[in-house]
């Protein structure tokens, strides 16, 4: 997954310990990407894998619409992985930092391969226009709701 490219990354501090905020983090995940839109998207971009399944609690082998669980650390690192028609190959990697005072930093990163001109324009309609970073905030944020 690290031989990718780098797209993106974003943190947010929460104030709570590291593990209380993977518990909200494997719950928030599995609730984000097994909706109904998210399953409507899978199928429309063909991503794989398309539906939920696998191991619950979250293990390596667990899917959503879109992402299979690739490596879990638990209270420190959940890596995702999928592809789709415009996108060969992604990841997204969620790592939590234990911070001194208690708190923790959440960290979402996103590489991602887009070949051809199908993955170029799918690139810059989400990726450069911002709707990617917009929702990774937007999500990453709710982990600083209590």
């Amino acid at each position: 997954m690290s031989a990718l490219p780098f797209v993106d990354e974003h943190a947010v501090v929460v104030d709570v310990r590291a593990e209380e905020l993977w518990q909200r983090l494997v719950v928030g995940v599995e609730r984000a990407f097994s909706r109904d839109g998210g399953a409507r998207y899978a199928r429309l971009v063909r991503a794989e894998p398309v539906v939920a399944g696998g191991p619950r609690p979250l293990a390596e082998g667990a899917t959503f619409p879109g992402f299979r669980v690739v490596r879990v650390v638990p209270g420190r690192e959940l890596a995702l992985h999928g592809g789709h028609r415009f996108s060969a190959a992604y990841s997204l990697v969620f790592r939590i930092d234990a911070l001194a005072d208690g708190r923790s930093r959440l960290r979402a990163e996103t590489r991602a391969a887009f070949p051809g001109v199908a993955g170029r324009i799918y690139r810059l309609l989400v990726i450069r226009s911002g709707g990617h970073a917009f929702g990774m905030r937007w999500m990453l944020a709710g982990y600083q709701r209590p």
